[in-house]
């Protein structure tokens, strides 16, 4: 290690340990800190303290950083979503201490990012994530959009929030004049004429937005696989709870998960997946999707991941695209 690498770790710590001291814990109780993978924007980092107990810390880029417009204060919507998932005996971390703008710390959950599983385990498994789910999914809120306040103040209504939020995203698009598979105006035209759908949505409830495998945990005990915790809960919004099936089954389609729609199903949660229905999931898809090709400039994601995200979720969103477009030339007593 040379000596600027030292400089930096002895920093790391000191935050770290001052994090501790700000949430009432002993920070001379620290002895082990370690970096997390998976964190793509903020800084994650696990804590063990000298009892044996663990947490994690979150700590944004500073402000010089490039970012997308949402990524705003992004730790006050991590929080919200801890606490309110609580609420409904979702697991996930609990923040400790003071929520502040400069980093949060939260207990950590047991279990490690969802990797393959035996047959036999699967299916239960989805089936469980599908009741958590729907129990998230009955938790409403003030308003629509970000509680981050990325935007400014929730807005009345879905339609307003939500093509904000997209238009918002396509501005990015042409910020960092990133790459997509149909001219940003092509996409900003086809995505508005399904927004006429979003009117459907009255309720603004919990939504995640980034439950793909790598933030769920998963335990092993003695009686088998168990879901640890919902984790990474900073993409969160208030909105259409139909907006967390893309993720769900990023880069496929959640029509086929019959395990997790049978326990959502189980746990209250509704979903027909109808002419407006698919309007709607294939807008949210468009924007899950040009999330994450736009990102790949201001993360500076190099060449191999690039090229990944336009060869794998370029096709994805096209598809999202034409979806949309069918559903707007369908005539309105048929399917698309």
């Amino acid at each position: 290690m040379d000596e600027g690498d030292a400089g930096a770790g002895a920093r790391e710590w000191e935050r770290a340990a001052r994090a501790l001291g700000e949430a009432g814990l002993p920070p001379g109780s620290l002895v082990g800190r370690r970096t997390l993978a998976g964190g793509t924007y903020n800084a994650v980092e696990e804590l063990r303290l000298a009892d044996g107990s663990r947490y994690v810390l979150k700590v944004p880029p500073p402000r010089t950083v490039p970012a997308l417009a949402y990524e705003r204060r992004l730790l006050v919507s991590e929080a919200e979503f801890c606490l309110r998932a609580a609420t409904v005996g979702v697991p996930a971390p609990s923040p400790v201490g003071d929520r502040r703008d400069g980093h949060l710390l939260m207990t950590r959950c047991p279990g490690e990012p969802w990797a393959d599983l035996l047959e036999d385990e699967h299916g239960p498994l989805r089936r469980r994530l599908g009741r958590l789910v729907a129990r998230l999914h009955t938790v409403t809120g003030p308003g629509f959009g970000y509680p981050s306040g990325a935007f400014g103040p929730l807005a009345p209504d879905w339609r307003t929030a939500f093509t904000g939020m997209y238009e918002a995203l396509l501005d990015d698009a042409r910020e960092y004049r990133a790459w997509l598979p149909r001219p940003v105006d092509e996409v900003a035209r086809t995505a508005r004429t399904a927004f006429g759908a979003l009117d459907e949505v009255t309720v603004p409830r919990l939504v995640h937005f980034d439950l793909w495998r790598g933030n769920i945990l998963v335990e092993r005990t003695e009686s088998g696989p168990r879901i640890g915790g919902l984790i990474d809960g900073e993409r969160m919004f208030w909105g259409d709870p139909l907006a967390d099936f893309v993720s769900l089954a990023l880069l496929g389609d959640i029509r086929r998960d019959t395990d997790f729609l049978t326990g959502y199903q189980e746990e209250g949660g509704v979903v027909t997946f109808d002419r407006s229905t698919r309007q709607r999931l294939a807008l949210y898809r468009s924007y899950l999707y040009l999330i994450m090709l736009i990102e790949t400039v201001p993360r500076a994601s190099g060449d191999e991941r690039t090229a990944w995200a336009r060869a794998t979720v370029g096709p994805q969103l096209t598809a999202a695209l034409d979806e949309i477009g069918r559903g707007a030339n369908a005539p309105a007593d048929k399917d698309f």
